[in-house]
């Protein structure tokens, strides 16, 4: 017995005050090797993990209850695995709020012996406000914080899929890439601001999405700080009316200044979608002009409902224009939510919904 916690004692003294719960010590060190293409992986929780393509992954955000065997085994396959950061940016004006916040996750970083940071803000911010600055403040007070007490440490911070001021988040873009290791490129969720026709559409058009990184480049952010995520996940709009011409029309739900937004449906998993699709009324189509599939089912009520959604023939070429435009990686919200059961169909989807970020 004496031996064991001898053992423990060395752990603590080499790890830090918490001893190293995977059972091979070196597994708690930081990934030191850089990566020169990022697979950004969000987990919300659960135990999916073990069924991912791990030779593939590269960073795990972690947005689900602390996993010490996730963390294990992540470093074993030589990936990163990070915190989530939120934080009300009011709290934070002060910087004497901002700096016990950053210790507070460095620290927490440290006893979980994780790689770093996703700082995952969506608030809206007005140019020129404390919070403007503040945010930024943050971003590169974060880092240094990081990059100082864990070595090879990484800190992301997630960014709208446009930077033009995307429900109202106007941010100082440039110079929080500047600040930071990487953006990722929240590319979904585009249609939270629908300011034409209130109609059901693509969660992430393939025009729209490319043309906002020609954005973020212009602005002279390094191509290699961003990284694309992309949905895992559709939207399940109920249909007010479908036209002849197959246009689903939807209720009227205002968000940050639009009178309509996708608020109007309900996230649903591609695991969800494979399900539902085998027994729609339409089964999968296709819209050329958004690049993206959609099905038509009714409920259990009667009512019609429009479900948009990607997969990897919409995925794909994402993918390529990743490669083509040079930026750092890509991603997707979230990890969790396919269909990783020993259903062979199952299996099938899943492997070309991974194989799908590589491009085609």
């Amino acid at each position: 017995m004496l031996w064991f916690v001898a053992v423990l004692w060395s752990l603590a003294s080499v790890f830090g005050e918490n001893p190293c719960p995977c059972q091979r010590p070196e597994l708690c060190r930081p990934i030191q090797k850089h990566r020169d293409f990022e697979v950004f992986v969000f987990d919300v929780g659960g135990k999916t993990w073990k069924s991912y393509n791990w030779s593939m992954v590269t960073t795990v955000a972690t947005f689900g209850k602390y996993d010490a065997e996730l963390m294990c085994y992540a470093h074993s396959k030589g990936a990163r695995v990070v915190l989530k950061g939120d934080v009300p940016l009011s709290h934070i004006v002060d910087r004497d709020n901002r700096t016990a916040w950053i210790t507070e996750k460095v620290n927490l970083a440290k006893s979980q012996f994780m790689d770093g940071i996703n700082i995952d803000i969506e608030q809206a911010v007005e140019k020129g406000s404390p919070e403007y600055q503040a945010l930024t403040d943050l971003v590169n007070e974060t880092t240094q914080a990081f990059h100082s007490a864990i070595r090879g440490s990484q800190v992301s911070f997630d960014v709208a899929w446009s930077s033009k001021g995307i429900d109202k988040r106007f941010y100082d873009y440039v110079a929080i890439a500047e600040s930071c290791d990487l953006l990722f490129v929240m590319s979904y969720d585009e249609q939270s601001q629908i300011t034409g026709d209130c109609i059901a559409m693509a969660n992430a058009p393939l025009a729209q999405t490319l043309a906002a990184y020609d954005e973020y480049v212009n602005l002279k952010i390094d191509p290699k700080k961003l990284v694309m995520g992309v949905p895992w996940y559709g939207y399940d709009y109920p249909c007010l009316n479908l036209s002849q011409e197959g246009v689903c029309s939807i209720a009227k739900v205002p968000f940050r200044g639009a009178p309509c937004s996708d608020a109007a449906g309900k996230q649903k998993t591609y695991r969800w979608i494979m399900q539902q699709v085998t027994s729609s009324l339409t089964g999968r189509l296709w819209d050329d002009k958004q690049q993206a599939p959609y099905f038509n089912y009714k409920d259990q009520k009667g009512q019609i409902h429009q479900v948009w959604y990607d997969d990897p023939q919409s995925i794909c070429p994402k993918a390529n224009a990743v490669l083509s435009k040079g930026l750092r990686g890509i991603g997707m919200w979230n990890g969790n939510i396919l269909d990783y059961s020993d259903d062979p169909v199952a299996r099938q989807h899943t492997a070309l919904m991974w194989n799908a970020l590589l491009g085609c």
